[in-house]
């Protein structure tokens, strides 16, 4: 338990004040022009299959794209508000923005101080901030998880099991993000474990028996527990531990179900009893299959090591700095007994989380994509917490002190990780091109093509017939690829190239631009003869169509990060015609 005893110790009231500022303050960082950068291949991947649900109520678990949490929050998001980049976001946006509230379920293992500390790193890390700006899931398994292990922590502490139902609520939303829950339950298991034996070897190391404690000391304690539960009685407290755990069990079972079970079938399955075990099937044993069958049979890991391993530590060290170093110092206090007199388990056990995460992820992943170092920067802020706060109490007594020396020291590592932070976040804000590649994935177009994409659906407002073409092409040197064409626009998935557009469906989809694409051998003669108001193509094609496209203005945009550029031919005269319809 922490003690917050001493002169300049911080209250109860004016921490949960400052936590409450912080998530504040953490939620407009999040909010504030979170439409500004263009949608990423992935978000644009996703986005397309949320209209087509929203459109069709149609909807089944598909592993490529994840868990089913953003399809079935955003189509409610777009019930309400208009289908945006802005919109699209938001639920990312608010989940991770509200993250530091949950460091109140931790405040029996930390400080106050480090607890302001710990939501501190939660609402202002730019690894953090960045990813909760995208709408991807890694932030919303992220917090989910550490949620319901605070909860399970709650529960432990108060022994008051309820706790368990909202922990059970909280994983089983955390489950129906990504399929990395699991790697979660593994790295909570696996941490418990280490810190129990930590715990057990130091104890037997000082002459202690290990079978009195594993065979008599720890039953007679637990049952302790439930009689003290139980108020006086074994049995009354062996059965309200029992109500818990399997209210536990069934919150997550019923709310994994929702996320996971078809649509809509589940709603039909209200009306016809029959129906509703066929559902229920298909929202758990049948989407665990499907989930093994995609991420848990090797194939998706099947890559070097060691490539995947830097990327991540690059990401890391140029997202994270202030973080590392403050959690190296947080390590080394709590573990030599600085802060509390001892080691605390907490503390340890999130060390244990995030090494894991650090050589464990690259490993796992399926692609080098810097989203995932999220997932190590979460359980490494609780030690770097504590790295802050001591940093901060040493400020704090070499002012008492009148240390001058120290009090300059200390100030000018905590302004000097303050301007850091705000420095990168400033940076990485609505970044979009290859100079911060680091922390951005390359799938990334650059955000000029936005207003394009604006000028695009005006012109698509005011047309009648086909809007788009899609110039289907072979990438240089590269004959046995296609780029944009598909055979059939009612079905683009049935390819050949459809995610080769990305993210542009989900800008036509939204604007309901009509269009349409050649087959690769078609020439730029052929399109010159008939073009739409519209056309884009790959920059490896832009001379001999912008000879056959006269009166069109042509614009090239970046399209992903390295060496790949798309062309957008618009017609000039019905570009002014929308302008013109536009203003009237």
């Amino acid at each position: 338990m922490s003690t917050d005893s001493g002169p300049g110790m911080v209250t109860r009231s004016r921490a949960l004040l400052a936590v409450f500022g912080i998530v504040a303050v953490g939620l407009l960082v999040r909010l504030v022009d979170l439409g500004g950068r263009i949608f990423h291949w992935d978000e644009g991947r996703v986005g397309y299959w949320i209209l087509r649900y929203h459109e069709t109520g149609s909807f089944s678990y598909r592993p490529i794209i994840h868990g089913p949490f953003l399809p079935i929050v955003n189509d409610y998001v777009f019930a309400v508000l208009p289908a945006t980049d802005f919109t699209a976001r938001l639920p990312v946006a608010l989940v991770g923005g509200l993250l530091p509230l949950s460091v109140w379920l931790f405040r029996k293992h930390l400080r106050r101080d480090e607890l302001v500390a710990l939501a501190l790193f939660f609402a202002f890390n730019p690894l953090l901030v960045y990813y909760s700006r995208f709408m991807r899931n890694d932030i919303l398994v992220a917090t989910f998880s550490f949620v319901a292990l605070g909860f399970v922590v709650r529960a432990y502490d108060t022994g008051r099991l309820a706790y368990l139902i909202p922990a059970g609520i909280s994983f089983a939303t955390g489950a129906a993000t990504k399929e990395n829950y699991l790697v979660y339950l593994l790295c909570f298991l696996g941490a418990g474990a280490l810190v129990f034996d930590h715990r057990l070897l130091a104890r037997t190391s000082a002459g202690e028996s290990a079978r009195d404690i594993l065979f008599t000391e720890i039953p007679a304690s637990l049952k302790d527990r439930l009689r003290r539960r139980g108020a006086g009685s074994l049995s009354a407290g062996t059965f309200r531990a029992g109500v818990g755990i399997l209210g536990g069990i069934a919150a997550f079972f019923a709310v994994f179900v929702f996320f996971y079970a078809p649509r809509p079938d589940l709603w039909n399955a209200f009306g016809n009893s029959a129906a509703l075990p066929g559902v229920v099937e298909a929202g758990s044993l049948g989407a665990f299959e499907s989930m093994g069958g995609s991420w848990l049979d090797g194939s998706h890991q099947s890559h070097e090591y060691l490539p995947y391993l830097k990327d991540f530590l690059e990401t890391f060290v140029y997202g994270a700095p202030v973080l590392i170093v403050f959690a190296l110092v947080g390590i080394v206090v709590d573990r030599y007994g600085v802060v509390a007199d001892r080691l605390r388990w907490l503390v340890v056990f999130a060390t244990y989380w995030g090494v894991v995460s650090i050589f464990g992820y690259p490993l796992a992943t399926d692609i080098q994509a810097p989203w995932v170092v999220v997932h190590a920067v979460v359980p490494l802020a609780i030690p770097a917490a504590v790295g802050v706060a001591f940093t901060f109490r040493a400020a704090t007594n070499a002012v008492d002190t009148q240390d001058t020396v120290g009090v300059g020291l200390a100030a000018l590592v905590l302004l000097a990780s303050v301007g850091g932070v705000a420095a990168a976040n400033y940076d990485y804000w609505n970044a979009s091109t290859d100079e911060d590649k680091v922390v951005l994935q390359w799938a990334q177009p650059e955000n000029d093509l936005k207003p394009t994409l604006d000028d695009i659906a005006a012109v698509s407002a005011t047309n009648g017939g086909t809007d788009v073409l899609l110039y289907g092409t072979h990438p240089p040197n590269n004959a046995d690829e296609t780029h944009f064409y598909v055979k059939d626009e009612s079905n683009p998935l049935g390819g050949p190239s459809w995610h080769s557009r990305l993210p542009l469906p989900w800008y036509f989809e939204g604007a309901d631009v009509e269009r349409t694409s050649s087959a690769p051998e078609t020439s730029a003669s052929e399109i010159g003869q008939n073009p739409p108001p519209v056309v884009v193509a790959y920059e490896w094609d832009r001379a001999e169509l912008e000879s056959e496209l006269d009166g069109y203005e042509v614009r090239q945009h970046a399209f992903k990060l390295w060496s790949e550029d798309v062309v957008v031919f618009i017609d000039r005269d019905a570009l002014a015609a929308a302008n013109a319809n536009a203003n009237a």
